[in-house]
């Protein structure tokens, strides 16, 4: 077989100026084509990683969370683990802005830096992007004889 038999044939190696070998295609496969990941993807993977933070007793301001609880009382209704975060994705960053209620006694200011850490760590790790901010808004305090924001179930 002839060498330009060869450089016809899919996979076929052939050889490069220096004298090397290479496969058709160059470079590393793993790099060949493009990943995009959407702004709910991020969302998730934030929500959740701010919620295993201790301190961390719910997210979303007061009106996301009884629609969510109304929500969640649906039968077939998933629950949303985005409640609260906001995502903006761009090719090779992101930015979040996540709303949070704490539980009474807890200091804020540690447990914002617990979240900051967890979510950053969680999104860079599972997405590859880099996280350039986490901006958090404490909307409230879980007072210990409080009762959850729940609305009461009227169906029977």
């Amino acid at each position: 077989m002839t060498d330009t038999e060869e450089r016809g044939k899919p996979g076929a190696v052939r050889a490069t100026e220096g004298g090397g070998q290479s496969r058709r295609g160059g470079g590393d496969p793993g790099s060949r084509g493009r990943t995009t990941i959407a702004d709910g993807v991020v969302e998730k993977i934030a929500g959740l990683a701010a919620r295993e933070v201790p301190g961390v007793h719910a997210m979303g301001t007061g009106i996301s969370r009884t629609f969510g609880a109304v929500r969640d009382k649906v039968p077939g209704g998933a629950k949303t683990v985005t409640r609260g975060v906001k995502a903006e994705v761009g090719e090779v960053q992101t930015a979040l802005d996540l709303d949070i209620v704490v539980e009474y006694g807890v200091p804020i200011a540690d447990v914002a830096r617990g979240v900051r850490e967890n979510v950053i760590t969680a999104v860079e790790r599972m997405t590859g992007l880099e996280v350039v901010e986490v901006n958090i808004a404490v909307g409230d305090v879980k007072l210990p004889d409080e009762e959850e924001d729940e609305p009461e179930s009227r169906i029977q």
